[in-house]
């Protein structure tokens, strides 16, 4: 790996990682809500530059991280997360505290991902999963965060997303949490949500 080659992180690490960290809790304390989440970080294909933001975030030398068959095709991704977050990437996704999607519509199941334990709920799988497009119409949701009832989409996504998701939340506390990333917007569904329609 040349350092050379490594593409720039955050100009100020330390105030554009808190702003992304907040905008991350903002969130998954807000199911569903669609915000914007600018990120000047250009790394390499296809990884996002908002998944970029998100990993240099929250990811450090204590975490690992799983990337799909799609970002793990271009070793220059691999070394950008090495890198910047010193991260250790696994190819076990229960080992996984953050996996990074970038093909949605071919995902692995999400109860192929570390849902935590009785005891440790929080030791689960976060996916950072890129999509085309983020609405709010589509699924309904309730749960924490929420007003009586929320409506949202992601797309692409598995055809069997809805029921997967509804299996996620059967397992609460235990399961995996969702965030959901388009080139300048964020989204998430934390295990906590419950989905009580599907489109």
């Amino acid at each position: 790996m040349s350092v050379e080659a490594i593409e720039r992180g955050f100009a100020d690490p330390v105030h554009d990682a808190q702003k992304v960290f907040r905008a991350a809790l903002d969130a998954m304390a807000h199911p569903g809500r669609i915000a914007r989440l600018a990120s000047s970080l250009t790394p390499p294909s296809p990884l996002l530059g908002t998944s970029a933001s998100l990993l240099l975030a929250l990811a450090d030398y204590e975490t690992s991280i799983w990337l799909d068959d799609t970002l793990s095709e271009n070793p220059a991704v691999s070394d950008f997360l090495r890198f910047h977050t010193g991260a250790r990437l696994t190819r076990q996704r229960r080992e996984a505290d953050f996996a990074v999607i970038a093909a949605p519509a071919d995902m692995p199941a999400l109860a192929t991902f570390a849902e935590g334990t009785p005891e440790y709920p929080d030791r689960c799988t976060t996916l950072i999963v890129q999509v085309e497009a983020l609405a709010n119409h589509g699924w309904h949701f309730s749960g924490p965060g929420i007003r009586e009832r929320m409506a949202f989409s992601a797309a692409p996504a598995p055809a069997d997303f809805p029921q997967q998701l509804a299996a996620n939340r059967a397992h609460f506390p235990r399961g995996v949490d969702l965030i959901f990333v388009t080139s300048v917007e964020i989204a998430a569904l934390p295990r906590s949500t419950r989905i009580v329609e599907s489109a």
